[in-house]
């Protein structure tokens, strides 16, 4: 059985072990143009240094109006590469692996004038109403994708995650509770994000593989259940998606993610719904601080890799600790500078 620093191989992607740093916005472009700063390059490269195996950088904008705020990442630009290549390039001088996500806010671009979204429909009351898309805008985004994606492979990223979750664009047209359009993206809610998909798959290397984060499940009233989380999925596994990580909600306002349930390991069952229905191999997320839990997920087949979020923001160097508790850790995985340290030695 394999467990939590096992390697584990998805195509070209080879991973040293099955710790994933998740993506999560840090609003730190204090100059507004997307391009990551010194900040972003200490907070992925550090966690390279603590043993991570695979990081998977923020939501950034494939246009400038689809970031949360003015203060997030983007890669509409080609003058955005040199900055991520960077990035990369010291990320794996520390063994590790990194991939973008790539996303749109729609209607939750806090800072556009006005945001977009596949239906005029706000978040909330206190968020602006947005401007519907026309088909004509609807194919220029799917070509920004594509942009974003064909940059994120020149930039030296690994793979490509695809931000289908938490109330964002795709996630926006898949759901009934945001998507009222009469056109044919009213019609069939699952086009957007599968034409997103296929046109991505088409600029990635062919042993590169894609990831794409969905929701599997909302939880206020009139949202979608994961049986039909894992019909948009069938639809975008055909489009091209070689893995999904698994969240959920992020329809309704801050706490009704999960209701009260949502304590650790909360979104764990719908990550194995996805797998075991569609055959494909996902990300758990959602509260997986504990060591000894996260290693239980790989071991019993719940999912092949896990992402810890905010136990990462706690310590840089959970991947390390998490070894040390769960038996020690292999010498090699220690970068030399540090080897004085505290971490035990198999």
């Amino acid at each position: 059985m394999p467990d939590l620093f096992a390697p584990y191989e998805l195509k070209a992607l080879t991973l040293k072990n099955r710790v994933v740093m998740p993506p999560m916005c840090q609003y730190a472009v204090s100059r507004q143009d997307g391009i990551p700063n010194e900040w972003h390059f200490v907070h992925y490269v550090s966690r390279a240094v603590g043993g991570t195996g695979f990081i998977i950088v923020e939501m950034t904008g494939v246009h400038p109006d689809g970031r949360i705020t003015n203060q997030d990442t983007g890669i509409w630009s080609d003058e955005h590469i040199d900055a991520y290549r960077r990035l990369t390039d010291a990320v794996h001088t520390q063994g590790a692996k990194i991939a973008i996500q790539l996303g749109h806010a729609g209607r939750k671009a806090q800072d556009a004038e006005p945001p977009v979204a596949p239906s005029a429909i706000p978040f909330d009351a206190k968020s602006k109403t947005p401007r519907a898309l026309s088909a004509e805008e609807i194919a220029e985004l799917v070509e920004a994708y594509r942009e974003g994606a064909r940059r994120a492979a020149e930039a030296g990223f690994d793979t490509v995650e695809l931000h289908g979750a938490h109330g964002y664009l795709i996630h926006q047209f898949h759901s009934p509770l945001t998507n009222v359009r009469e056109d044919e993206y009213g019609a069939d809610p699952f086009l957007f994000g599968e034409q997103v998909a296929r046109t991505v798959r088409e600029v990635l290397p062919v042993e590169m593989p894609l990831l794409m984060r969905v929701s599997a499940k909302e939880y206020v009233e009139g949202g979608y259940d994961e049986a039909y989380a894992l019909e948009f999925c069938r639809r975008y596994k055909a489009a091209g998606v070689d893995m999904f990580h698994v969240s959920s909600g992020g329809e309704g306002p801050i706490g009704s993610n999960g209701g009260p349930n949502a304590g650790p390991a909360y979104q764990v069952n719908l990550a194995e719904y996805i797998r075991s229905g569609l055959q494909v191999p996902v990300i758990a997320v959602g509260r997986l601080e504990s060591y000894a839990e996260a290693q239980s997920i790989v071991t019993e087949e719940k999912a092949e890799l896990v992402a810890v979020g905010r136990g990462m923001l706690s310590d840089p160097y959970w991947a390390l600790h998490a070894q040390e508790a769960l038996g020690g850790v292999d010498k090699s995985n220690v970068p030399k500078p540090y080897e004085r340290g505290i971490w035990k030695r198999k």
